[in-house]
């Protein structure tokens, strides 16, 4: 199976080389809008940046991918098994001239890109220097999602106006500028007086952390422990670096990053709620749900029934919990009752969104908050790095916090549209933390229990975070004190399962955007083998040892 695409863009590249021009002024120089303003306020730039986050009104944001890297992890799956445009469930690439999962290089280099400069720039022309900090905080999240997602990418020549080719940068570079942005965004944020104003920043920070630079800063530590965290598998990974800034992060469910919502119409409304519609064929997936059904084979977790399935999962008509396989699609259960609900409620044949969100629950609500980074992330982050250190008793107790912590997330910020009798209640999350899926012995704790459990504690709105944490363990890796996968269960697609191109290899990246690099950008695609039909296939910097 070949991909046709790859010679018409040869195409684009020789209309790239005429439309080349010189120019003494830049174009936005030269000819100023006269229907827009030259330069706005930094409260007005903020709100739009943030949306550009998650998911703004155009559909660009780390939740559309987010939707592909899913299929990846096995959060959900197609209803239609085989398809071409569901080829994400046989681990394939970017194929014929789709921006599909682009999302991230969009809102990266476009909608974020220029928008968050000027912030940053003009901000700092006023001294707001708390608006100059988010935006370095936001670049350095933005950089590192982008270079975990895409591998290399546009570091050096990214914004360079002047240049209508770009060069590609490695991946260790991007991690060496999201520190330093971090560190700067840090410097901004300890800054006081000037235009530092917590009242003023709120006006453009009402959908996220309301100004709080406090909290911004707890998000920027987690931006750094994020960068410690996927190097596990380097000689130069170092478990305190993790440890330390996991303890500056976000430690409490009130300093969670999350994008809230207007939910007036559907651009200012939930990216998953039934407003946008963007779920229609995504029904969840097996493994998922097998993690939380207590039909995983661990023996840890099999047998112990999670209460958390009624937040996270829908049933099906016979009542039961059951998640599709990759690439089997609705065909692959034979029984039509036994098939699970959509995300929003209705049968597992609708792809149409409901009038109203009132059998939604979870993330899938029109108004529901979106966690970028959550305080449950943190803890398993902090867990993992202790555990390789051979601290057991600080991984230990990190790893029942972030268990804790997520199942508080549920009931106080998603403790809605669930049947009665199966809301979480203290004995139940106590029932559930003294059962063998949370270990309270620091011997008996595996590197399974606090990967799995961070699996859990993701799912759904982080799948790019898990995608990170499961290529870190090459899908399959052994987990070496139970010789079991570190993710137990967990079956990738193989033989006719498998998109034809990977050529029996994993997926580790996604190729850059159709639409800009292969059509205006190739020379440099083949220079880096984006050109070659297994490129998704090649593994990423960080995952390698």
């Amino acid at each position: 199976m070949k991909h046709t695409f790859f010679k018409k863009l040869l195409i684009g590249l020789t209309l790239t080389s005429v439309m080349a021009v010189s120019c003494s002024k830049k174009i936005d120089e030269a000819y100023l809008n006269p229907n827009a303003d030259v330069k706005v306020p930094p409260e007005q730039l903020l709100p739009g940046i943030l949306a550009s986050m998650v998911g703004n009104g155009a559909g660009h944001g780390s939740s559309n991918d987010n939707r592909f890297a899913g299929r990846y992890t096995q959060y959900w799956h197609s209803i239609s098994a085989g398809s071409q445009a569901d080829a994400y469930d046989m681990m394939g690439g970017t194929n014929t001239v789709s921006d599909n999962a682009a999302s991230i290089w969009r809102a990266h280099y476009y909608d974020l890109g220029q928008n968050l400069m000027r912030m940053i720039d003009w901000a700092a022309e006023e001294k707001k220097w708390d608006y100059v900090g988010v935006g370095q905080a936001i670049f350095a999240w933005s950089w590192l999602t982008l270079g975990d997602y895409h591998g290399e990418v546009i570091l050096k020549e990214a914004f360079n106006t002047s240049l209508i080719t770009f060069k590609y940068d490695e991946p260790q570079e991007v991690y060496t500028y999201v520190r330093q942005l971090c560190h700067t965004a840090l410097a901004n944020l300890n800054k006081t007086g000037d235009g530092v104003s917590q009242a003023n920043l709120a006006k453009g920070d009402q959908y996220f952390y309301g100004g709080d630079v406090n909290k911004w800063k707890k998000f920027v530590y987690g931006v750094l422990a994020r960068s410690f965290n996927h190097l596990s598998n380097k000689s130069s990974y170092n478990a305190d670096s993790v440890i330390a800034y996991s303890n500056l992060a976000i430690t409490a469910n009130a300093d969670n990053a999350t994008l809230k919502y207007v939910q007036t119409i559907s651009a200012n409304s939930n990216f998953y709620g039934p407003l946008r519609g963007n779920l229609g064929t995504l029904r969840q997936g097996a493994y998922s749900v097998n993690l939380l059904n207590g039909t995983n084979p661990h023996p840890s977790f099999n047998g112990v029934v999670d209460p958390r399935r009624w937040y996270l999962f829908r049933t099906n008509p016979n009542g039961g919990f059951v998640g599709l396989e990759p690439n089997r699609g609705n065909a692959g259960i034979t029984n039509a009752n036994d098939r699970p609900e959509n995300f929003w409620g209705g049968t597992s044949a609708t792809t149409a969104s409901p009038a109203n969100d009132a059998a939604c629950r979870f993330i899938f609500r029109n108004a529901a908050e979106f966690p970028v980074m959550t305080a449950s992330e943190i803890q398993f982050m902090k867990a993992e790095a202790a555990f390789k250190k051979g601290d057991k008793v600080t991984a230990l107790a990190a790893f029942r916090l972030g268990v804790s912590l997520h199942f508080d997330m549920l009931t106080d910020k998603y403790n809605v549209n669930i049947p009665a009798g199966n809301e979480i209640t203290s004995a139940t999350k106590a029932a559930y933390m003294a059962s063998t899926a949370v270990p309270n012995d620091p011997l008996t704790l595996t590197l399974s229990h606090i990967m799995m459990q961070k699996y859990i504690a993701l799912w759904g709105y982080n799948a790019l975070e898990t995608w990170v944490d499961m290529r870190r363990y090459h899908y399959t890796d052994v987990d070496a004190t139970t010789t079991l996968q570190v993710y137990t269960g967990f079956t990738p697609p193989s033989g006719i399962n498998m998109y034809a191109d990977n050529g029996g290899k994993f997926v580790y990246r996604v190729r850059p955007r159709y639409n800009s690099e292969y059509v205006w950008n190739f020379n440099e695609l083949v220079r880096i083998g984006a050109d070659k039909l297994d490129y998704h296939t090649k593994e990423t910097w960080f995952s390698q040892k």
